[in-house]
């Protein structure tokens, strides 16, 4: 089976990867998917509000639409612009209804591929406007424009006790 060299080896290997753990989660946004992370509350006279982690902000302008994440802290982490080489390749203009809808597309792929799915959304669109579609395009591509509330604790004469957001439950 296994000479003494291959044996010591092995059980080298063996003692070496007992000492660690299994798994340590080094993502630095760990605590905002487990819904424990601190939410900005920012100042109650601010008319928009910071209450978020992730913020969609679309921003328009004469010659190109840019989509971004913000993080509320470290900036810009996902953008899609329709100036993009291989968007704009693909579109006649980039700035009419067509561009509106594959920004969309693109965006929330990008977004799925980072690990964000749900984000703040502050933007009242016009009824059946480009922004309307945008948004649309981008719930179907899987991104949910609210973030969940921070969990709260529950006290222990609490009647009403909510589900542990890092608990799986099967049906």
């Amino acid at each position: 089976m296994f000479s003494s060299k291959n044996h010591s080896i092995v059980s080298h290997l063996v003692r070496f990867s007992s000492s660690f753990p299994e798994f340590v989660n080094r993502n630095p946004r760990n605590l905002e998917k487990l819904r424990i992370a601190r939410k900005p509350d920012g100042y109650h006279l601010e008319k928009p509000g910071r209450k978020y982690w992730h913020k969609l902000v679309l921003t328009r302008s004469n010659r190109t639409v840019t989509a971004q994440v913000i993080h509320f802290m470290n900036g810009p982490i996902v953008e899609a612009k329709t100036s993009e080489w291989a968007l704009r390749k693909q579109l006649y203009s980039i700035t009419d209804t067509s561009a509106y809808l594959n920004l969309g597309r693109v965006f929330a792929q990008r977004c799925l591929e980072s690990g964000i799915t749900e984000m703040y959304c502050d933007i009242n669109p016009a009824k059946g406007g480009k922004v309307e579609k945008f948004l649309n395009e981008v719930v179907h591509g899987g991104v949910k424009l609210e973030e969940p509330d921070v969990y709260k604790k529950p006290n222990p004469w609490d009647m009403h006790r909510p589900e542990k957001p890092w608990e799986v439950t099967e049906e």
